[in-house]
């Protein structure tokens, strides 16, 4: 069976925000419902501090995520957050892999 051409599908259409594997986890996570702070980002992806960081500031710019600076036990901490465009982007994100992706029902075996 030979794959249909994908409807308004192109490489330019993905958004390259999102798409990384670091920040589409982070976003995941966020986009669940969660608040996470930089700690248990960091030891749930397995990242960096470096890595995570400028992962996490690439989403801030594009203005995905929003980065909640608090103080715990007079210890800063930061808190991050999906903002609506996050949320909005995600999915949108998320509809456009489902578009591309076939059918188990439309499978042949």
């Amino acid at each position: 069976m030979t794959p249909e051409p994908l409807s308004g599908f192109t490489p330019a259409n993905v958004d390259r925000v999102i798409h990384e594997p670091v920040r589409l986890a982070a976003m995941s996570i966020l986009c669940a419902g969660y608040q996470a702070d930089f700690t248990l980002l960091k030891e749930m992806l397995g990242a960096t501090d470096g890595n995570l960081a400028a992962h996490l500031r690439t989403l801030e710019e594009a203005g995905y995520v929003e980065a909640v600076k608090r103080f715990i036990d007079r210890r800063p901490n930061t808190l991050y957050v999906a903002t609506q465009m996050g949320k909005e982007a995600f999915l949108a994100y998320g509809r456009m892999i489902h578009r591309i992706l076939p059918d188990q029902d439309d499978r042949q075996s």
